[in-house]
């Protein structure tokens, strides 16, 4: 096994046109695994996207064992990397759900369906996505690497990758649509680092470029250190990241060891309003 691993954040604006969307996502596959990538990460709503919200959502929504989530597997098998990519999953009621797939060459690993709704800064997310439920997190590993997901506006939540380090993970990947407007750039570079500082492992975040998005797709250390990133283009970046990083930042760091309080999930039906 080798003693680091390629990760490779792949920053695109995924549109209203599914076939163009994969065309791209082939080409950062393509360029991702050229530079030695063992996992690529894409945004949030990889396999469809419009702007504003409308009724076109649900009828491009598709099951976790539907085409692009199909698609992602053949480019995953034809190139030997993992792929984390954002789907628009169908769901009952109207509205769909927000999930994120993680694949390799022989199917689906892992699935997250977004819990924290974007329901701020104007937006209405909870209109058309329905919220995933409060579950325990979905891991995997790719060359070793315990990874785990999360979604966009969960970076303010830090009891989401909280509980993501109680489950092992050393990677935690998150897709995003980070939406543009006053200091958004600055808090989502705040954020992704604070999650890996406290937390004591990587981050690895891909969003959409600009005018929609932020951009700054980039991969943080557990130290809080940016080790790779995409400024504004449609383009990768990879980093190799060393496996033993985590397991020495925390000898040095035990922070997590020394904490005296836990998270403890709302498991209820009722999800939280903003008002």
């Amino acid at each position: 096994m080798s003693a680091s691993v390629g990760v490779s954040v792949g920053q695109f604006a995924p549109s209203a046109d599914r076939a163009a969307n994969l065309d791209t996502i082939g080409d950062l596959v393509r360029r991702s695994a050229e530079r030695g990538a063992d996992l690529l990460l894409l945004p949030e709503y990889s396999s469809y996207f419009v702007d504003p919200f409308d009724a076109s959502l649900a009828e491009n929504a598709e099951p976790l064992d539907g085409p692009f989530v199909a698609a992602l597997t053949a480019l995953s098998r034809q190139h030997d990397l993992t792929i984390v990519a954002g789907l628009l999953e169908e769901a009952d009621g109207g509205r769909v759900r927000n999930t994120v797939v993680a694949v390799d060459g022989g199917g689906l690993l892992a699935r997250y369906r977004k819990l924290h709704l974007f329901d701020a800064f104007g937006q209405r997310e909870s209109d058309w996505i329905e919220p995933g439920a409060v579950e325990d997190p979905q891991t995997f590993e790719v060359a070793g690497m315990v990874c785990g997901l999360l979604t966009c506006y969960d970076l303010r939540f830090p009891e989401v990758s909280r509980l993501l380090a109680d489950a092992g993970v050393e990677l935690a990947l998150v897709p995003a649509q980070w939406v543009r407007g006053p200091l958004k750039e600055h808090q989502w570079r705040t954020l992704l680092h604070a999650r890996a500082i406290e937390n004591t492992f990587f981050v690895a975040a891909a969003d959409h470029p600009p005018p929609l998005g932020v951009g700054a797709s980039m991969i943080v250390d557990p130290v809080g250190v940016e080790v790779a990133g995409v400024g504004t283009a449609t383009d990768v970046a990879v980093a190799h990241l060393d496996r033993a990083a985590v397991s020495r930042v925390r000898r040095i760091n035990p922070a997590l060891a020394l904490r005296r309080f836990g998270v403890t999930p709302r498991r209820s039906e009722t999800v939280p309003q903003a008002e």
